[in-house]
Parts: structure tokens; sequence; C-alpha cells
């Protein structure tokens, strides 16, 4: 099934009006615009921007069955982008934002590598900016992060991944967008590369019957080597805390072992990292390589 860039929302919530509704397990292609809309082409586009159109999420797309403490299963198949890409700072926004007095905007052509300049040249890391779900309570913006997902420019979400997230409402309402061609941990300057794109993605529905470590609390994420927890909140240290105690419960759940020596084996084999640090909610994710824990388990449901 495809869904066109048409059908795109500003703000995940429980009242959206899904655009289509697919069976557990079945495949979709999502086209997605990049977080400006795709309304800049040129540097001198900037201008006339229209910032209440930012950070579009195509769909939603409606899980038949999905239920309030269920999970939604999003298998990343495949993410193609666009030949070019857009970058800003802006004064006041970013960790240097204080020190930007004008806004400066490249709009950076792409192949098998981003080119920066005439030296620079940066490999590619094509990752998902925005992904959710219907947040538990009121309407979340989607440049805003949360337990339902949104805005948590996260690096690894990414083709190869598969993320859970905890589902609030019946159908769950999905949606995805403000994709990356590159970006750094931590995203200082408030823009990865912005691009428009083309996302396949896998949604299956996991019941809230089929694990007794549901219902899920925060976004989890998993791909070849490792497992993440992944948690945003007013400061580092509020994301950082839930996002290790997140990870602790489930090694926990998942090992038998006690919490004392799930704590020592997190701080001897784990790492905290930091996703971003520029949205109206900063973004945490706790790594636990899968090769430390393998002798118990080798996936998270």
């Amino acid at each position: 099934m495809r869904i066109d860039d048409e059908s795109v929302f500003y703000s995940f919530h429980s009242g959206l009006t899904p655009v289509a509704t697919v069976e557990s397990g079945a495949e979709i292609r999502m086209v997605t615009q990049d977080c400006f809309s795709n309304q800049i082409s040129r540097p001198q586009d900037f201008t006339g921007l229209d910032w209440g159109r930012v950070n579009p999420a195509t769909g939603p797309v409606a899980l038949r069955g999905a239920r309030p403490g269920d999970v939604l299963k999003v298998d990343i198949l495949e993410i193609d982008i666009a030949n070019s890409g857009v970058v800003c700072v802006v004064p006041g926004a970013g960790v240097l934002g204080d020190r930007i007095e004008a806004a400066h905007v490249k709009v950076l052509p792409l192949d098998d590598r981003v080119h920066f300049n005439d030296h620079i040249a940066l490999p590619l890391n094509k990752m998902i900016g925005v992904i959710g779900v219907a947040p538990r309570d009121e309407a979340v913006p989607n440049g805003v992060p949360g337990d339902h997902g949104g805005n948590m420019d996260n690096r690894v979400i990414r083709e190869g991944a598969t993320l859970y997230l905890p589902i609030f409402h019946e159908g769950a309402l999905f949606g995805a967008g403000d994709v990356h061609g590159a970006m750094g941990d931590g995203e200082i300057g408030v823009s990865g590369l912005e691009v428009a794109a083309e996302l396949t993605l896998r949604l299956s529905l996991i019941p809230q019957s089929a694990s007794t470590f549901l219902p899920l609390e925060h976004p989890l994420l998993e791909d070849d080597h490792d497992f993440y927890s992944i948690v945003s909140g007013e400061t580092l240290d509020a994301a950082t805390h839930r996002a290790v105690a997140t990870m602790a419960n489930l090694i926990q759940h998942k090992t038998g072992l006690s919490l004392a020596d799930s704590t020592m084996l997190m701080s001897l084999a784990g790492h905290t990292e930091i996703a971003q640090v520029v949205d109206p909610q900063v973004t945490v994710r706790y790594r636990m390589p899968k090769a430390v824990v393998a002798e118990y388990f080798t996936s998270l449901f």
C-alpha cells in the first residue's frame, strides 16, 4: 500500500482520521515531505517559509485490532531519499543559537555522500526524525517528542532497525516524516540534512497478552547489534534516568537477574547516548549490546 504525501498532519492526537487501515504485518510505502514541507529548493526560499507547515508527518495509518496497551512494531525496511537536502541555522535555535545573528541555509547535493562544500563530503546516515502514534493525552505537535515517539531525531531509527511504540488509542494512528540524509547525535544546530523521502515499513501488532513486559511505557528499538530504550524529557537528567530504568526493568524481566546485578552489568557494558538536545523535550537512548545478553535473549518480543 502506498500512502502519498498529500496526506499529512502536524500534530499527533487521537482525533485524527486515518487515511488507511491495514492488517498486522502489512508493508506500506510512505512518501514523506522534508521538515519544511518541501518549501525550500534554493536558500532564498527560506525568507518566505510558512512556519505553520513544519514537520509534516504522512498518515495517519490505523492498524486493525490495535488497542491501548498493545505495541506497534515498525520494521524499517527501506529509506529512499531525494538527491538534495536542506540544512540551516537560525538565531535563537539550537545549542549555539545565542551566537547566530542571522539565518544561514544550504541546499546540498547528495549521491552516495553529502557534499557539504568543495572540501568536505560526509557519509549518508539515512534516518527518520518524526515517527510515532497518537499520544495518551492531548495533542502533541510533530516537533515535540514523547512517550508516543514523535520528533525523537534519533539517528539509530534507520534501515534495518525495528522500532516498538506503545499504543494509547484504538488503531494506534501511526505517522512518519522529517527524514534526514545525515545527522549527528544531538542535532545541535536544530537541523539535520532535511530531505524528502519514501519509506518502506512493515507494521505489526503485538497484543498486550503476548508479553508480561507489556504495557510498554516508552519506545524501544533493536537492530542487528543492539537493544535501545528511548526516552524524552524536559532535561537530560530526567530522560537519562528513565531510559536507564526502562532498560534495567527489561533486563531484569528477560534475564531474571536482580536489580543490583542488572545495574552492574549495564554499568560495565551499556552506553548512555544523546539523540537530540534541541527540541522542546530532549531525547536520550540507552544502548545494550545484544552480545552481552545473548545467553538470555536475542530479541525484545
